[in-house]
């Protein structure tokens, strides 16, 4: 549908109001430039799409998703973890030695809330010594068979997401901790190669090449949850002994966070995605589904060349586009665990996507966009197209590479801003693959709006 609104400028009424005032034949009146404004909606431009099997995405997060689940209408999804770790570059040395280190425990912190399942289902990890650097590029589909020593566990742990049997102070914090021991000699291995040379503990990738590859924590027992990690380190118990005044020792403990999950390392979730067959099915009568982590995007051609087609044979000399928005309805598919549709969706061109996770992009408005679901009106709104649009106006050789898009869902990292005069305001700092909990969601590509918005002025003298 197609809207047309003329507007009479100033100008024009000026002209009507001389006219009035004196009948008599003035030059004055016909040196006035008469000018009309139509502002056009369009709206009548169609999208179709198909689902497209995503089979390994580069997670880059530091969120860990551990455990596994089967869900009914949705399959089901188990993973484990590799990681790298960020060294301290100091370690106490004052009054310390490699005797003086007691213990050493992984520490891995959850957010009350952040599982999928049953909270107290008894759930394992077993945990190994990586033996070999972790590959770069990592993908959601990484083997890490090869990378470590089955027989060689160092750690293992049964565990659930309850708080039941804490304290009440721990109770009441905003998360608790998954906490494991590892062996002492890890620890005192660590504290010797920090004596001998300093400089390996000085960056990351000294740390890996010499001292230490990484972990490998894998689910060893249980099914009913997915337990979603924010923060991994690991903590040092030591003691130093101190001679007092009067000859005798003092004993004095002390503990310290040495390792840690951060940006600047490697770490993967290794995810195992099977899909129920209520999920295929849907996919193999050309139903638009996405399904995260890995699963399926949605691949679709934005009608880009009709859009330049309409605008191109209403234009005047003096046009101008406006807006150009797309307006993207979503359904949500039966299951148990009423799995629905990601908290974001990327919209980004087909031959960009890989580009755009390995090169940590952020959405340009011109070749990606991103739009957070709303949940009152059951849709992804991609508001801000325009650039994109006037990227490819004057081209004369468009392409399926230019209009060609999918979307993936996404997980969309903010920092807020304060400013006297606007207030506080949200900066999209990150963008990764979704993986926190699975989604499910149908593309309504049938009830989709496209809504354009462009002017022409008409001059007549």
């Amino acid at each position: 549908m197609k809207i047309k609104t003329i507007i009479a400028s100033t100008a024009a009424l000026a002209a009507i109001f001389i006219t009035s005032c004196d009948d008599s034949q003035s030059p004055i009146g016909s040196s006035i430039v008469e000018e009309k404004i139509t502002i056009s909606v369009d709206s009548a431009f169609t999208v179709t799409g198909r689902p497209v099997a995503s089979k390994a995405v580069q997670s880059r997060t530091l969120l860990q998703l551990l455990g596994r689940i089967d869900a009914k209408g949705f399959g089901s999804l188990s993973s484990d973890v590799v990681t790298q770790f960020m060294p301290s570059m100091s370690l106490d040395t004052t009054d310390v030695t490699v005797n003086s280190i007691d213990s050493l425990k992984l520490m891995m912190a959850v957010y009350h809330g952040n599982f999928v399942g049953d909270s107290i289902t008894p759930m394992g990890i077993d945990i190994y010594r990586l033996n070999r650097e972790l590959p770069y590029p990592i993908y959601s589909d990484f083997n890490p068979e090869g990378y470590y020593d089955p027989s060689q566990k160092i750690a293992s742990l049964i565990y659930n997401a309850s708080t039941l049997g804490e304290s009440d102070s721990l109770k009441n914090a905003t998360y608790h901790t998954i906490s494991v021991n590892l062996p002492v000699e890890l620890a005192r291995e660590f504290y010797s190669a920090y004596l001998e040379d300093p400089v390996n503990f000085s960056s990351p990738t000294a740390f890996v090449n010499n001292v230490f590859k990484g972990l490998y924590i894998r689910n060893s027992y249980g099914s009913g949850r997915l337990t979603l990690v924010s923060n991994t380190l690991m903590r040092a118990y030591y003691h130093r002994t101190i001679k007092k005044d009067d000859g005798t020792d003092s004993i004095q403990t002390a503990m310290a966070n040495y390792f840690a999950v951060t940006p600047e390392i490697i770490t993967n979730n290794n995810i195992g995605l099977t899909l129920s067959s209520d999920v295929t099915d849907l996919v193999n009568k050309g139903e638009n589904i996405v399904v995260s982590p890995t699963g399926y995007d949605v691949e679709f051609e934005f009608p880009v060349r009709d859009i330049i087609a309409a605008y191109k044979a209403n234009q005047t000399e003096e046009s101008a586009i406006n807006t150009l928005t797309f307006s993207l309805p979503v359904d949500s598919v039966a299951n148990d665990f009423n799995f629905g549709p990601a908290p974001s969706m990327l919209m980004v061109l087909k031959n960009k996507k890989d580009e755009f996770f390995q090169n940590n992009s952020l959405p340009d408005q011109t070749t990606s966009f991103y739009a957070d679901y709303d949940s009152t009106n059951g849709r992804y709104y991609f508001g801000s197209m325009r650039s994109y649009l006037m990227s490819l106006i004057d081209k004369e050789d468009i392409t399926p590479d230019d209009y060609t898009f999918v979307l993936t869902p996404i997980y969309v990292i903010t920092e807020s801003n304060s400013d006297y005069y606007y207030g506080v305001t949200s900066t999209v700092t990150g963008v990764t693959p979704y993986i926190s909990t699975p989604t499910l969601t149908k593309i309504l590509f049938d009830e989709a709006k496209i809504k354009f918005t462009y002017s022409n002025q008409l001059i007549n003298n």
